[in-house]
């Protein structure tokens, strides 16, 4: 079902993402931007003249577990 949007905004689409994987995209692309990256993507991967890949941010190092010393 696709909601209806005012004549001046583009129609409300409704997907799936897990919780995790939503909040790590807020935090990497913006909480305020997801919906620009999602948008440049979709240009792009439906090849509309002059739309260019989303930039992916730098990778990060994997957190690296340590162990706890024994204690005295």
């Amino acid at each position: 079902m696709v909601s209806r949007a005012k004549d001046t905004h583009t129609t409300n689409r409704v997907i799936r993402i897990p919780d995790e994987q939503w909040e790590a995209f807020g935090a990497l692309a913006g909480e305020r931007e997801r919906a620009a990256v999602i948008r440049q993507f979709i240009a792009w991967y439906v090849r509309e003249p002059g739309a260019k890949a989303v930039q992916r941010p730098p990778a990060r190092e994997p957190e690296q577990l340590t162990v706890d010393e024994p204690q005295d």
